[in-house]
């Protein structure tokens, strides 16, 4: 199908959907967006008993899309950027240790945990899947999404310090995943036999380091060619080149773009840089178009999360398995904020419960159910799949319209 057509019944969807949720429900885009595109969907899979053009159509689009690349090589990168250079780098910096801690010792605790979880219920519900696999599930479900935090989080009235912590994890800890999830799955395909332990400290090391490096010199070549002239025309599209660039760079080199973009969006976007190199009107129209970019993609990406509930294999028992995976993930994400929590509450000025907020407001996106269209079908894609869009639908429609809520619960203790 045409890339042009896709694209805009996608951004036609995006617009109708948007608009009915601004005028009617009146709920963050991301959340709203998502909840009216799964009513239509629904809706259509009803309609496709009298006439199953319009399902036809929707399956016709959602078959041509590659989401795992569109997002993962594609959106990820102008999504994260836009997202760290609007994040307070002055708060970030401070908090910088649990960050670290939370979006590397966190991820790597989380999935484990959540494996092995995971690997004793399907045993009992007499699933028959290898560790190995259900590891796979821990390490694609464990980030958080940025994508979806950030948005919601504007609208929650989440304590600054305690917002730059759920910001800077997310935005972090989804490059740290991602690499973590290559490396799973570079075991599960070739045999744990066959990976040596370098291997796996070579993937890591390369796509992280490399990608934060890569990240370090976009930042600064970015800012030398925004200090070295005043027009923000021009200025918006070297900020627009450095992203595309740095992302085709990163793919060449297999390094992390993730990590780049969110480094590279915290170097232009720190103030210190802005109040060097940017006038203005520059700074004005650089945060604008990224802004406008964000808003775009995020609607986007949430109308396709809500149809590609069409490649879902509806069993009963993989609902089921999804159901009871929702307390399981949240669970073990409280046990893996425990530890950096434990280590830095005294130190850096934690507010009180932290790590309820913190796992209640570390909501799940696009980008699991990316990595789960990735599982190959020996690695029980439809089951995870299945229960990594059930975990996901959870997290932003219940977590998301009652992060808000918990927050002002425990505001006088704020």
């Amino acid at each position: 199908m045409d890339t042009y057509f896709i694209a805009t019944v996608l951004i036609f969807l995006s617009a109708v959907f948007g608009y009915l949720n601004v005028k009617f429900l009146k709920m963050p885009n991301t959340i709203g967006l998502m909840i009216i595109t799964i009513i239509f969907t629904l809706g259509v899979l009803l309609f496709s008993y009298f006439d199953p053009t319009l399902l036809n159509l929707e399956k016709s689009i959602i078959s041509s899309i590659d989401f795992k690349s569109v997002l993962l090589d594609e959106m990820l990168s102008f999504l994260l950027f836009a997202g760290a250079l609007h994040t307070n780098f002055e708060q970030l910096k401070i908090q910088r240790w649990p960050i670290l801690l939370f979006s590397t010792l966190g991820v790597l605790t989380s999935t484990f945990l959540v494996g092995i979880g995971m690997f004793y219920i399907l045993q009992i519900l007499n699933f028959n899947v290898d560790f190995i696999y259900c590891l796979l599930f821990g390490a694609l479900i464990s980030p958080t999404d940025p994508i979806a935090v950030l948005g919601i989080l504007k609208k929650a009235g989440v304590p600054k310090n305690l917002e730059t912590k759920i910001v800077g994890e997310s935005l972090f800890n989804d490059g740290v995943g991602v690499v973590v999830f290559l490396t799973i799955f570079q075991i599960a395909k070739t045999g744990i036999d066959n990976t040596t332990t370098f291997d796996v400290f070579q993937l890591f090391g390369q796509e992280v380091i490399g990608g934060i490096a890569l990240g370090g010199l976009l930042g600064w070549v970015t800012y030398r060619l925004l200090r070295s002239i005043d027009d923000y025309d021009i200025e918006v599209i070297i900020t627009l080149a450095a992203v595309m660039g740095g992302t085709v760079i990163a793919h060449k080199l297999h390094l992390s773009a993730p990590l780049a973009m969110v480094t590279a969006g915290l170097i232009v976007g720190n103030d210190t840089v802005r109040a060097t190199s940017m006038s203005e009107i520059t700074e004005k129209y650089v945060d604008k178009f990224w802004e406008l970019l964000d808003i775009l993609l995020n609607a986007v990406l949430f109308v396709l999360i809500g149809m590609e509930m069409l490649l879902l294999v509806f069993e009963g028992k993989y609902i089921l398995v999804g159901l009871i995976a929702i307390p399981i993930v949240l669970v073990c994400r409280y046990l893996s904020l425990f530890i950096p929590i434990t280590i830095f509450k005294n130190k850096l000025n934690f507010v009180p419960k932290t790590n309820l907020i913190m796992t209640w407001g570390g909501l799940r996106g696009g980008i699991s159910i990316a990595l789960a269209l990735g599982l190959s079908a020996e690695m029980h894609r439809d089951l995870f799949l299945v229960i990594t869009y059930v975990v996901v639908v959870f997290s932003i429609i219940v977590q998301g319209l009652t992060v808000g809520k918990l927050v002002n619960k425990y505001k006088q203790e704020v």
